[in-house]
């Protein structure tokens, strides 16, 4: 007898997308994690409006090629300032890492900190956590339509505002904003202020917790910066298990010698990754301890200490080990070579901008006239200099030249210069014939501010002799 040919099983290599509402955690974490999302948002919002000096204090004017940083004004020449600063931030993530996990994630990460921003949007138009959940699974209605549609306008709004901030950094913003309302936007700004803010509205509004799980790399290589003395998010197993629903009073002894967990799952509601944080630390977890204030605030409802599941190590949690020796094994190798190296580079760093002259000098030589006879048997080079006043204050500028016996400029020894600001000043050299030897010789051009004979750059040059 033939038997019926069997469907081919079908293994899917993709797990599909389950929906995660997370429900309002309040607590110390949570004023905490809002209190950093006010200060970031103040910070980046607010600085393209601030003045300085009668202009925007944070300006990265890329067609001048100039940054304004408030009283600094930085050049292409000066690039390696903005290296320094990477470096340096990079060192304290891997610093703030080694002591305390992804807290940097958790607390102050663009994506988190719009995550929450569009999440209370979401609560305050769509309901909580339960209202949202029916409201998704009912059919269309017009109320539904009016929330998703107000939602998501909001959302845009936010979106739009995030994107026209960030465009403010490299346009000034007041003459952005009249060009927006006089449609006379460039296309790259239109651009750029599109894709910000389509990037926030996807990355906040729909992609939330997949962008922390899948797209940030941070989450693959955390773990090399971890060790067994780095804060963490813990549930105390020992102490936790076994969990089951809350023991009424008159329950037997074998009911009451459960763990502190009733099994709320409290915890894996308030988390935005949507993981279970009992079931040990994974690379989805965000240090976010959305989970440590919801558990805590159900430990105080049913008489229990909290700290069921809290900031821990790994080796305080396996020895039993009190917050003051926690705090102790802070000062571990690792973290000393990270805080040395940082505080290093910071000095390096400071030092360098405080001994930075806002004067640069370039000496090019006509090459076109390598040397000539002119006037009274006088040999002549012709040189331009390129003056760069870094600086935000104009000044009137002295050169002079020196180098060879009775060498002397034939053109003004004066230049004037605004602030950040540069020019090209053609200059031409004189010496007698027979007071430098024939072919190269040295000399050296002195750049000096009338007003401040500390700004000064001395610049080396060659003076021709014809043979």
């Amino acid at each position: 007898m033939n038997e019926a040919p069997t469907k081919p099983a079908v293994i899917r290599m993709y797990a599909a997308r389950e929906e995660i509402y997370p429900r309002e955690a309040k607590g110390r974490y949570a004023s905490l994690r809002w209190a950093c999302v006010w200060i970031t948002q103040l910070v980046f919002y607010g600085l393209p409006w601030m003045n300085w000096n009668g202009r925007q204090a944070v300006l990265f004017d890329l067609g001048a090629r100039k940054f304004y940083i408030f009283g600094m004004v930085l050049w292409p020449q000066d690039f390696i300032y903005l290296a320094a600063l990477l470096i340096i931030a990079a060192y304290l993530l891997f610093l703030v890492t080694a002591i305390a996990g992804r807290v940097w994630c958790g607390f102050a990460c663009p994506q988190t900190v719009y995550t929450e921003i569009f999440m209370w949007i979401e609560r305050k138009i769509e309901g909580a956590r339960s209202a949202r959940i029916r409201l998704d699974r009912q059919p269309w209605t017009a109320d539904k339509l009016a929330r998703k549609t107000a939602k998501h306008l909001a959302w845009g709004a936010v979106a739009l505002f995030t994107g026209f901030s960030f465009v403010a950094y490299f346009a000034p913003v007041r003459s952005l904003l009249s060009n927006i309302g006089a449609f006379a936007l460039g296309p790259w700004e239109w651009f750029w202020i599109g894709f910000y803010a389509f990037a926030t509205y996807g990355n906040a509004g729909w992609l939330r917790e997949q962008v922390c799980k899948y797209m940030c790399p941070y989450a693959r290589f955390q773990s090399a910066m971890f060790d067994k003395d780095t804060l963490i998010v813990t549930y105390d197993q020992e102490r936790g298990e076994p969990r089951g629903a809350l023991s009424p009073k008159h329950a037997t002894q074998a009911v009451k010698e459960k763990g502190d967990c009733i099994d709320c799952n409290m915890c894996v509601q308030v988390c935005p990754t949507g993981i279970d944080i009992r079931k040990g630390l994974q690379y989805e977890c965000i240090g976010c301890a959305a989970c440590v204030d919801a558990c805590n605030g159900v430990m105080d409802k049913i008489d229990l200490p909290r700290g069921l599941i809290r900031y821990s190590t790994d080796n305080a949690m396996d020895n039993k080990w009190s917050a003051k020796r926690i705090g102790q094994r802070i000062l571990r190798t690792r973290v000393l070579i990270y805080t040395g190296l940082l505080v290093l580079i910071v000095a390096g760093f400071g030092t360098a901008l405080a001994l930075r002259t806002p004067l640069k000098v370039d000496v090019i030589r006509d090459r076109g006239s390598m040397g000539r006879e002119v006037g009274d048997g006088q040999i002549e080079n012709v040189y331009r200099l390129q003056i760069m006043n870094t600086a935000e204050a104009g000044h009137t500028f002295r050169i002079k030249v020196s180098g060879i016996d009775s060498v002397r400029l034939a053109t003004p020894d004066q230049t004037v210069l605004d602030g950040a600001s540069t020019r090209a000043v053609p200059v031409r050299v004189q010496v007698d014939r027979g007071a430098a030897a024939k072919g190269s010789n040295q000399i050296e051009f002195e750049i000096t501010a009338v007003d401040d004979p500390s700004l000064t750059v001395r610049e080396k040059a060659v003076f021709i002799v014809p043979k």
